[in-house]
Parts: structure tokens; C-alpha cells; sequence
């Protein structure tokens, strides 16, 4: 199945049918994410925390989800596989274009990148290019250091017009979803309703958007140092593999 097709099927869900989305970093784990029927794997550049180890997501490369994203192209076969353009690489039309071919060309099937109006002439460059793009709205992570710390959104009006503005801009530039990340749940909502494009949300409430994306260290609890307030956690990975390694190293 295309790119085109899958983000066509993505959109046709919108109001019928929720769209699943989570992070994914490696070949293994795309390949179980991707047989389990994931809709939207993101190869994000959460990856800087939970796989290297980084404070925040303002160290990671372009090579890091490049890297990352050839990984996960040979384990994922029927999910759209969708990577984050990393801070730094989107400065302008042109370069965010070359920086999204190098992701299409490691595998990438969309890309994706932070912020909403101001973005508009570039998400334009690389639609009209023919990539599948995704916006993503909200908390920011790449402006972390900026803003002081990660903030809800849509608190105040100035704040709800500009996620709206935003929301248009990047509809109109050619984005099939939106990623909506940490927004107040009315105003999810409110996106949601006046968007034609499908909203997943992460931070936003429960059925606030069209779908939802997690981290997948969150919901399978490897990464036991830091879980967001918000995230659901479904397993305990974390205690098994110490379970494990516990009784290799005890049958020595």
C-alpha cells in the first residue's frame, strides 16, 4: 500500500473510527507494533530521551532519525511509518524539503514537524513536493528550553486563536492530521469539530481528538525514570527484563 493510500484510509477514519498511533524507535519493535495493527507508527524524536539517554529532544540529528527510521522501515510492513524532522532541520522552505527527502528516502512514508502558522510555506514545500505530512500543534517539546518548561495550551484566548490559526494553516497547506499535544480537552475538542482533517492527541484528555498516540515506553512501562501524568501504562517491561537478567545472573 502507498503512502497516499494509507494516509487516505488515515482521513477516512475521522468521526467513524479511531485512529491509533505510538512512538516506535527500532525493528523489533515496529514489527510487533505493526502486526498488533497500529495505524500511525512515529519514528519521534522522543527517541533523544527514552533511547539516548538526552535531557530533551533539542540533541537530536537529523542522522539520529534517519538512523532510526531505517530500522523501523524493515520491520514495519502495513503501518504508515511517519518521522519528526528534529530541531534545527526546517529552518527554511528549502531546507525542510531536503531534510524530509533524506526521511523518505531512509523510509519514511510522512514526516512531521513542530508549529503552526509560521510553518505554512514550508509544510507547503514539502506537500507540493508530493510527501504525506503531519502537523503538530500545542506543547512543542523542540521549544522546551524557550518556554521554560513543557506548558499546557489553549488556556487563554490568544492562545486558543493561535492553535486555530495554526490548525487552518497547516490544513490548508496540505497536512493530512494533526498531532495535538497537551491542549486544554475543550479546545481539543474544539479543534477537532471544525478541522476536516483528523486531530491525535497526546496530553489532550480521553476521546478529545479523532486518535491518539503514546510513547511506547509509557504504555509498556520499559522506561520506569520518567512516565507523563497522562499516560496510561499497560505493562511492566521494566520488572520483567530486571526479573530476568535476576535469574540469569543467579543460575551462573
Amino acid at each position: 500500500m502507498t503512502a497516499g493510500s494509507k494516509t487516505k484510509k488515515i482521513r477516512a477514519k475521522k468521526g467513524h473510527e479511531p485512529i491509533s498511533a505510538l512512538t516506535v524507535y527500532d525493528y523489533p519493535m515496529a514489527r510487533l507494533l505493526d502486526e498488533a495493527g497500529t495505524d500511525i507508527l512515529l519514528v519521534g524524536d522522543s527517541l533523544g530521551m527514552v533511547v539516548l539517554g538526552y535531557p530533551d529532544t533539542t540533541h537530536v540529528t537529523l542522522e539520529h532519525i534517519i538512523h532510526h527510521t531505517e530500522a523501523v522501515a524493515r520491520g514495519a510492513k502495513n503501518s504508515l511509518i511517519v518521522s519528526d524532522l528534529p530541531i534545527n532541520t526546517y529552518d527554511t522552505p528549502e531546507q525542510a524539503l531536503a531534510s524530509s527527502q533524506r526521511l523518505i528516502d531512509a523510509g519514511a512514508q510522512a514526516v512531521k514537524l513542530e508549529g503552526g502558522i509560521a510553518q505554512a510555506e514550508k509544510v507547503k514545500a514539502i506537500t507540493e513536493a508530493g510527501i504525506s505530512f503531519m502537523g503538530h500543534l500545542g506543547m512543542l517539546p523542540q521549544r522546551v528550553k524557550e518556554e521554560g518548561g513543557y506548558k499546557k495550551k489553549g488556556k487563554s484566548d490568544s492562545e486558543i486563536e493561535a492553535l486555530i490559526e495554526g490548525a487552518l494553516s497547516l490544513q490548508s497547506a496540505g497536512a493530512f492530521a494533526i498531532v495535538l499535544e497537551s491542549v486544554v480537552p475543550k479546545v481539543a475538542q474544539r479543534l477537532t469539530a471544525e478541522l476536516d482533517i483528523p486531530t491525535i492527541g497526546i496530553g489532550c484528555g480521553q476521546k478529545t481528538c479523532d486518535g491518539e498516540i503514546a510513547v511506547i515506553t509509557d504504555i509498556i512501562g520499559s522506561y520506569p525514570w520518567f512516565v507523563p501524568p497522562f499516560a496510561v501504562q499497560r505493562a511492566n517491561v521494566a520488572d520483567e527484563v530486571s526479573s530476568a537478567v535476576k535469574g540469569y545472573l543467579d543460575s551462573l
